[in-house]
């Protein structure tokens, strides 16, 4: 059986690549050692691994003394080293954590946006306090939806919402909703939907209102269809239709006007149900 042989030849080579120098392990005691006998017949397989055995502990002492110990650290490190990365667990996010990280990290810039904002400074004029800019939308201009002004606005266009500013609205256009002013000036304007006024209401020749009119004074000389609450003092002028009641402190009825309606001036300063009555009890 060559079967020992080449184990001993391949264990013979392992040892040299192991220990620097390509020197074979030197046996102490090789007069003590058996030639191996390749013959099949007499061979002894239990003596044979014994030697083999033998063999295997002279060379690990070798190896682990001297310059041999320093080639078996060397050559291992790098190994090491390369399965601690390999087997180096990855650490993954889950996704409800990386989802949560993701909103945190929204929230605080969000959170940064607003304090920029709030610091910055404010040009717009408190409600209530009239600018003095007036914005103007020409005769070729039409806008859908509502408009809002701390100044004044004049009308020559199309605006279908509702118009408020703390100025003066003057309108020769056309607007289809309510308006809302300190002061009101329609002057051959269309307008369908009510006049709210702080102050004066003044309805030119040709212009035709299609709603109610609330104001603390005013001057009607074109048409409206619809109530005039006024606090203060109201004219009606020669040209002036009036399809409604009539609420004020005072009228003047100028003659050639149209009124259809009932006229009352409720916030007068006499009490005439007062006098009425004194007349009934004398």
């Amino acid at each position: 059986m060559g079967i020992f042989k080449d184990l001993k030849e391949d264990f013979s080579d392992a040892v040299d690549e192991l220990v620097p120098g390509g020197d074979s392990i030197p046996d102490e005691d090789s007069s003590k050692d058996v030639p191996l006998d390749t013959t099949d017949d007499n061979i002894d397989v239990k003596d044979e691994l014994n030697k083999l055995d033998g063999l295997l502990q002279k060379a690990s002492k070798k190896a682990e003394s001297g310059d041999a110990s320093a080639f078996k650290a060397e050559a291992n490190a790098p190994e090491k080293k390369y399965e601690k990365e390999e087997k180096a667990p990855e650490k993954d996010i889950p996704e409800d954590k990386e989802d949560k990280l993701e909103e945190k990290l929204m929230d605080q810039t969000a959170k940064e946006n607003v304090s920029v904002q709030d610091s910055a400074p404010v040009s717009a004029a408190p409600l209530g306090q009239v600018s003095d800019e007036v914005a103007l939308i020409t005769s070729g201009m039409q806008i859908k939806g509502d408009l809002n002004s701390t100044g004044s606005i004049s009308v020559e266009g199309v605006i279908n919402g509702n118009v408020q500013c703390n100025g003066k609205l003057t309108v020769t256009g056309t607007i289809n909703g309510n308006s809302s002013a300190s002061e009101f000036f329609a002057d051959s304007a269309h307008i369908q939907g009510e006049v709210s006024s702080t102050g004066t209401v003044k309805v030119g020749n040709g212009s035709v209102i299609v709603g109610n009119i609330s104001a603390t004074s005013a001057v009607i000389a074109g048409a409206v269809k619809g109530d005039i609450d006024v606090q203060g003092p109201v004219v009606v002028d020669t040209s002036a239709v009036v399809m409604g009641n009539i609420k004020s402190r005072s009228v003047q009825i100028n003659n050639g006007a149209v009124i259809e309606g009932f006229c009352s001036q409720a916030y007068a300063d006499i009490d005439v149900a007062a006098i009425f009555d004194e007349e009934e009890k004398a």
